[in-house]
């Protein structure tokens, strides 16, 4: 397994990206602040008042590899490779955030696939992802870019707002992935 290969960066034409690094860091917690209303939803904010302890934690998480994604040089959202299991061949993707301007364009197909390629290529087998059963954006885009749906965790995790969530669990097969 390839596993080092994880973090190098990714390019697909205007369309770059990189691990997240401290240069990032103003450039994003601007694009974080086009959508105050969406942290709602999310377990962790990136509101301008919890940008900077979130940032900080999101880098320093083992077994996760941060991105800063960005479009035309304009950093223009995040995501990241989530509990890498390389003995197990899963990981997930999540912490995905992109600016308004680019959801229900297509923007996030081209973001998975390159995201889902590297993991592939990288020797992992299954790729999951976990959804807020609150965040009906994000469920049909899982859907869209070809994930199982596979069911609900009940009250899984408790959220920055306090709400106890639900989760929805997606996932991707590497076989299955090949054979789109």
């Amino acid at each position: 397994m390839q596993h080092s290969n994880l973090a190098a960066p990714m390019r697909d034409g205007d369309l770059l990206i990189e691990p997240l690094a401290e240069e990032h860091r103003s450039a994003l917690k601007a694009a974080c602040a086009e959508d105050l209303d969406i942290w709602e939803i999310y377990s962790v904010s990136y509101g301008p008042e919890r940008f900077d302890a979130s940032f900080d934690l999101l880098r320093s998480r083992p077994n996760w590899q941060a991105f800063a994604i960005l479009l035309h040089g304009e950093v223009v959202g995040m995501s990241a490779l989530i509990s890498i299991e390389p003995e197990r061949g899963v990981l997930e993707i999540g912490n995905t955030y992109y600016v308004p301007r680019l959801r229900g364009t297509g923007f996030n197909q081209r973001v998975k696939d390159l995201m889902i390629g590297r993991a592939i290529d990288c020797g992992f087998r299954r790729i999951e992802f976990r959804v807020d059963a609150r965040n009906l954006r994000s469920q049909a885009a899982m859907a869209k870019i070809g994930g199982v749906r596979e069911g609900l965790l009940r009250a899984d995790r408790i959220t920055w707002t306090g709400h106890v969530r639900d989760t929805v669990l997606f996932s991707i097969l590497a076989d299955e992935w090949r054979a789109r």
